[in-house]
């Protein structure tokens, strides 16, 4: 059952964010720690967003770039292909780009869903709820409630988004509270409530917590 549409949260607003983070048990020492939040989101269309998304699925970040740079090659003069291009596209050309068969079904279905209306434009975008962008995009081929919490966050700067499923997001929480094992994707939801209206930021800096652990350079608490 879906969570009660609410109407699409503000942008990120960083220093509101630092304030409130800074005073949970948690996340206080992570943003002393870290210090100022620098996300920014990328001023893209979803569609844009979508495409990368898929090609950066389960590849190193330069081969999926490799794959974006000979798909944009293939329309010049354009900053990024229209999906009416991508569709007209023959498959060996997509293909030719290094694309997996299955990412190129996906990038595929995305294009014909942008034609279609249901992958949104930006502007229009801005005034569904969270959860209904969720809810539409992962109708799409290859596209998962994590792809579209990636949008969300980083393309269209909604503030209120915690990807409980990602990896990194866990490790951070487990490295911030000390514990042995991750939380469950349940009981990290559950735990965030409190770092609302706030949790993309949440959510970043548990990333940086996760980051600074694997360099060894996280400081516990106490040590703090």
């Amino acid at each position: 059952m879906l969570a009660p549409s609410r109407p699409a949260a503000r942008g990120l607003s960083p220093r509101a964010a630092r304030a409130h983070l800074s005073a949970d048990p948690v996340l206080g020492p992570v943003v002393r720690q870290v210090g100022a939040m620098t996300l920014k989101p990328l001023t893209r269309e979803p569609y844009e967003a979508l495409v990368r998304a898929i090609a950066h699925q389960q590849v190193h970040g330069r081969a999926a770039e490799a794959m974006l740079t000979r798909l944009i090659a293939l329309f010049p003069g354009q900053d990024f292909p229209h999906p009416e291009g991508i569709l007209a596209l023959p498959d060996e050309a997509l293909r030719g780009c290094g694309f997996s068969g299955a990412k190129c079904a996906a990038i595929r279905d995305i294009a014909l869903k942008s034609v279609g209306g249901l992958v949104p434009t930006r502007r229009a975008a801005t005034r569904l709820p969270d959860e209904e962008l969720i809810q539409r995009l992962v109708a799409i081929r290859g596209v998962g409630r994590w792809t579209v919490e990636m949008l969300l966050i980083f393309t269209l700067g909604r503030a209120d988004i915690l990807p409980v499923d990602d990896f990194g997001v866990r490790e951070g929480y487990r490295v911030a509270a000390g514990l042995d094992a991750q939380p469950k994707p349940k009981a990290l939801a559950a735990i965030g409530e409190a770092w609302a209206p706030f949790r993309s930021a949440a959510a970043w800096y548990l990333w940086r917590a996760a980051d600074l652990a694997k360099e060894n350079k996280f400081k516990a608490p106490a040590a703090i």
